[in-house]
């Protein structure tokens, strides 16, 4: 089992940029693709970004590249999603998620936090 906690969520205002942080721990010795998603209310949740292990190779919502930046410290256990130029539509519920393997498409994810909101006002 891996237990993930995501920090970092707030309010902040359109134009701003905020870092979210997600510690994983338990089983943290296998290598995982660890990711984020979000929901927004009334919506479903939705990919933003996952990395590889390694940090190699991440993919990301194609309308969030260039403003979102995901990495990784695995010394730490830690996963960042830096988030710069935020909107008013990037308010949501953010969680980070993690699964066995290399893939970074972000489907079937093994394990999810609990998640932490961002509030972007206009």
């Amino acid at each position: 089992q891996v237990q993930l906690v995501e920090s970092g969520g707030g309010l902040v205002q359109a134009g701003g940029s905020l870092s979210l942080s997600c510690a994983a721990s338990g089983r943290t010795d296998s290598t995982y693709t660890m990711g984020w998603f979000r929901q927004a209310p009334g919506k479903e949740r939705e990919f933003v970004a996952a990395i590889s292990w390694s940090g190699s190779i991440k993919n990301y919502k194609n309308s969030l590249k260039g403003r979102f930046t995901i990495s990784r410290d695995n010394a730490k256990n830690t996963v960042y999603l830096q988030m710069n130029s935020l909107k008013p539509e990037d308010t949501a519920v953010y969680y980070c998620a993690a699964r066995r393997g290399i893939s970074v498409s972000g489907s079937d994810m093994d394990y999810w936090g609990k998640g932490t909101l961002v509030t972007v006002s206009s």
